[in-house]
C-alpha cells in the first residue's frame, strides 16, 4: 500500500505538533524523493550507514531523529554531506527528520518511550510550568540502588551506563534523552534522587557529587532509539505502509 508523501507529512506534522515547537533544524521533509511512499526505514541518525541500508531495502523514505541542516553548521554541500545527499537523490529517497518534536511527544517521544522501557512512571515535566518540557520527572515502582538501576539500564539499552553513585536509594528520577547533561541543574532543583541522560561533561561529576544526586549517562544514541521506532509503527497503523528500523550502532 502506498501513501502520498504530502499526506504523510501533513499527518506527522499534525500528530507531532511540529509548528508549535522551535528547533535548531528544519523538521519534516529535508530531502525530497518519491511522491509515493510504500516502505520507510527509520534510524536515529541519517548517517551513510543508514542510507546504505535504506538503499539495500529499497526504501522510499528514511525517518530519523538527527537529520541535516543544523543551525550554525557549514551550509556548503561538500564532503560527507555531499555524499549523503547525493546517495539520497540518486535513489530518489525522501529524508524525514524530527528533532525536538520527537523528544517531547507524550506518546511516541523519546523520553516517554525510554520511561516505558525502564519502568518509570511520568509524574510531571522537568521544567516546571512548561507543557513542552523536553525532560521529564517520574518514579520507580520501588526504590533501587544505583547499582541495580544501572543494571536495569544496561539490560534495556544493551550498554553499561556511566554512573556517579551517591549510595542512596533511588525512587524519584529525572531524565532527558540525548545530550542533555546540562539539565542536571533542573533535576537538582526538583529534588529527585537521580538524573539520567545520554551524555556527560567534566563538570557534571562535581554537580552530582556536591548536590548528592546520582547520575547516569546511558548514551546519546542508545537513549534516542525508540522515538523513531514508535513513530514508524504509528505510520504503519495509520497508512498500512512498511516500516523497518535499522540499528546503526554508535558507542556515544
Amino acid at each position: 500500500m502506498f501513501v502520498e508523501r504530502n499526506l504523510l507529512l501533513q499527518e506527522i506534522e499534525q500528530f507531532l505538533n511540529v509548528n508549535a515547537i522551535s528547533d535548531y533544524c528544519p523538521n519534516g521533509l529535508q530531502v525530497e524523493g518519491k511522491a509515493q511512499i510504500k516502505r520507510i526505514v527509520s534510524g536515529v541518525t541519517a548517517s551513510q550507514a543508514l542510507i546504505d541500508a535504506a538503499i539495500e531495502l529499497q526504501a522510499d523514505a528514511i525517518l530519523v531523529h538527527h537529520g541535516y541542516f543544523w543551525k550554525g553548521e557549514d551550509q556548503r554541500v561538500i564532503g560527507m554531506k555531499q555524499r549523503r545527499i547525493k546517495a539520497l537523490l540518486t535513489h530518489d529517497i525522501n529524508l524525514l527528520a524530527y528533532h525536538l518534536p520527537l523528544d517531547v511527544h507524550p506518546e511516541v517521544g523519546n523520553n516517554v518511550q525510554l520511561a516505558q522501557r525502564l519502568g518509570l512512571t511520568v509524574t510531571g515535566p522537568l521544567e516546571p510550568g512548561n507543557p513542552r518540557s523536553v525532560g521529564l520527572i517520574g518514579t520507580l515502582d520501588a526504590p533501587l540502588s544505583a547499582k541495580d538501576f544501572a543494571a536495569r539500564i544496561e539490560s534495556v539499552l544493551g550498554r553499561a551506563p556511566l554512573v556517579f553513585d551517591q549510595h542512596k536509594p533511588i525512587q524519584s528520577v529525572a531524565w532527558c534523552t540525548g545530550g542533555a547533561q546540562g539539565y542536571i541543574e533542573q533535576a537538582i532543583a526538583a529534588g529527585v534522587d537521580a538524573y539520567l541522560t545520554g551524555e556527560v561533561s567534566e563538570r557534571t561529576f562535581h554537580e552530582a557529587q556536591e548536590n548528592g544526586i546520582s547520575f547516569f549517562a546511558a548514551g546519546h544514541h542508545a537513549t534516542e532509539r525508540y522515538g523513531v521506532q514508535a513513530l514508524g509503527e504509528w505510520l504503519v497503523k495509520r497508512f498500512g505502509i512498511e516500516h523497518h528500523y535499522v540499528e546503526c550502532d554508535n558507542p556515544v
